[in-house]
């Protein structure tokens, strides 16, 4: 009698259990679709606004990888805290996962991209699409497997992982205003660095 207790406890709970994942995974797959889609309209959004300085700072200025950066980023990290007031319950090391997939959508995409760039020698829109679709896809399922795990991180991980958010934050606002002199800062069609070599141009020219 007692088995059949113990065996329809652990058939409940894993019931229960298959419900969670199943809400988690339906969750991360609209997860990755809305950050998909707000990451093409960063794409967009700093001219829409009229080249607005404090837009700039969380969308592309430029067509510099870095600036693509800010696409995978941001939509990342905003519909992520969003995304935690409803899945906290069902899911483990949600701010561990979340930094490490935001970490390898960047990471896939910086190497990608000068991977097949310096193989063909030039980049071709269609890959760039797909190669930004693909980071965040992969980000995201990366953090769903990490969600899933079934042990608990502790408190020190938490804010190594949120202090790395925080800086990640910070690189991206102050290299759009000023970036280094390298290549993944560099804008290859307008042979510009940030924001702020834009604007100097632009003063030039009014001149």
């Amino acid at each position: 009698m007692e088995v059949q207790k113990v065996i329809h406890l652990r058939e409940r709970m894993q019931v229960i259990k298959d419900i969670k994942l199943g809400k988690l995974e339906k969750v991360q797959i609209g997860v990755s679709i809305i950050s998909i889609i707000i990451g093409t309209l960063l794409h967009y959004i700093y001219g829409w606004f009229g080249e607005n300085i404090f837009v700039a700072s969380f969308s592309a200025v430029n067509a510099s990888v870095w600036e693509h950066l800010k696409l995978i980023f941001y939509p990342m990290l905003v519909v992520g805290i969003i995304e935690y007031f409803f899945v906290n319950k069902n899911a483990n090391n949600y701010f561990e996962s979340k930094t490490i997939g935001i970490f390898i959508s960047i990471c896939f995409m910086v190497i990608t991209f000068f991977t097949y760039t310096g193989i063909l020698g030039t980049n071709f829109f269609i890959i760039d699409i797909i190669i930004f679709i693909a980071s965040i896809l992969i980000g995201e399922y990366i953090s769903y497997k990490l969600m899933i795990r079934e042990d608990e991180s502790d408190v020190k991980t938490k804010i190594l992982a949120s202090i790395i958010l925080l800086f990640l934050l910070i690189c991206f606002i102050v290299c759009t205003y000023v970036p280094p002199r390298v290549n993944l800062f560099r804008d290859p069609i307008n042979d510009n660095y940030g924001i702020n070599n834009k604007l100097e141009n632009s003063s030039v020219s009014s001149l």
